[in-house]
């Protein structure tokens, strides 16, 4: 079985689209997605303490906005924080706050980006990063998401409101763009350390 694919290529490297050689070696900037429930926090937090690299999260923004605001953590007020942001102040406000965020720690030898969403903010990370860009999409089937939404102890979603979710962030915020562009893809629709197993296959072909 493969362990992790990488879209396009056949030995799982990832490529430097501009000159077309490998980036071993190269500081990267890599964004972890996927939609609800797919397990990209998981791979994240395995990562980030099996590698120690530093993470930045665009969730950050809804929150922070929220704090703000003074608004309850909720579903429908985090999503109307993440597309009124949008609305306001143009589709690329979340790239440029997390744009922020990872500049004080560039120097460090990778740097995880969590829960990039749309199309503009991954074109906007191409623009400023360019090879050095790398997206990993984590994937699940939306039965197994549900079900994994349904019972995790921090904000639970009812299938109703996940399904409402992952419409939400194809429809409006474009998500669906990045994933299909994704360099590497991880397929977490069985145990844990099967998804931990093609973590460290990925990190290894880096």
């Amino acid at each position: 079985m493969e362990i992790c694919k990488k879209r396009s290529h056949t030995d799982a490297r990832p490529l430097n689209t501009e000159g077309g050689t490998c980036m071993e070696g190269q500081r990267k900037i890599i964004a972890i997605i996927g939609l609800s429930g797919a397990g990209k926090t998981e791979v994240v937090e395995y990562i980030i303490e099996r590698y120690g690299w530093p993470k930045v999260y665009f969730g950050e923004v809804t929150f922070d906005e929220m704090a703000r605001r003074g608004l309850a953590i909720s579903e429908e007020n985090e999503r109307a924080v993440r597309e009124g942001l949008r609305s306001e102040f143009g589709p690329l406000v979340y790239a440029e706050r997390v744009i922020q965020k990872i500049e004080p720690i560039i120097d460090t030898p990778h740097v995880l980006v969590e829960s990039l969403y749309s199309w503009e903010e991954f074109m906007r990370f191409r623009d400023v990063f360019g090879s050095a860009f790398l997206v990993v999409a984590v994937h699940a089937s939306p039965a197994i998401r549900y079900a994994r939404l349904a019972i995790r102890p921090k904000r639970p979603l009812t299938a109703a409101e996940a399904w409402s979710r992952d419409r939400s962030q194809i429809e409006n915020l474009h998500q669906a763009g990045p994933i299909a562009m994704a360099d590497f893809l991880i397929i977490n629709e069985g145990e844990r350390e099967d998804l931990l197993r093609k973590v460290d296959a990925l990190v290894r072909n880096l």
